[in-house]
């Protein structure tokens, strides 16, 4: 996980993609999980691992989503698989959770049916996931570690 000002796609097209936001500043959250398997081909295999994985990043991002709006600040999830927001209204446009990826970290993507990231370690076996919030990174990660704690998530690097 990793929380980044958003990229200048999401800045310009904040009210496409995300109607019912009424603040210009927001940060992006980045879920990076490891796949079981690489997922550049549609195989039942890799279908099923993304369901799995897209299952786990909506319960995590649920329980953070709606810690931050507890505290008073506009937070959503975007869907892995349609790109529309899950807790406002969907805009006219999607969110690409690989371009958002590739803008703010640089990972290389494979475009097959599908864009694909390439990490440098997991390879093509990585399935990417974003929240977007106006909590600032203060508020944004004593959550990220609480709920990951709660739900058994690891850390791979630790501060």
């Amino acid at each position: 996980m990793s929380i980044h000002r958003p990229s200048s796609f999401v800045v310009q097209n904040l009210e496409r993609v995300l109607p019912d936001w009424n603040l210009p500043v927001l940060w992006v959250v980045i879920v990076l999980q490891q796949a079981r398997c690489e997922l550049v081909d549609i195989t039942p295999e890799s279908e099923q691992e993304k369901e799995r994985l897209r299952e786990k990043f909506l319960r995590f991002g649920f329980e953070v989503a709606f810690s931050l709006r507890d505290r008073g600040f506009l937070s959503n999830l975007i869907d892995p698989r349609t790109g529309y927001p899950l807790l406002s209204q969907p805009g006219e446009i999607l969110h690409d959770d690989t371009a958002v990826v590739k803008a703010l970290l640089g990972l290389p993507v494979i475009h097959n049916r599908c864009c694909v990231l390439e990490h440098p370690v997991w390879g093509k076996a990585v399935y990417p996931s974003t929240l977007l919030t106006s909590a600032p990174p203060e508020v944004i990660e004593p959550i990220l570690r609480g709920v990951g704690v709660q739900q058994g998530w690891k850390e791979l690097n630790p501060k």
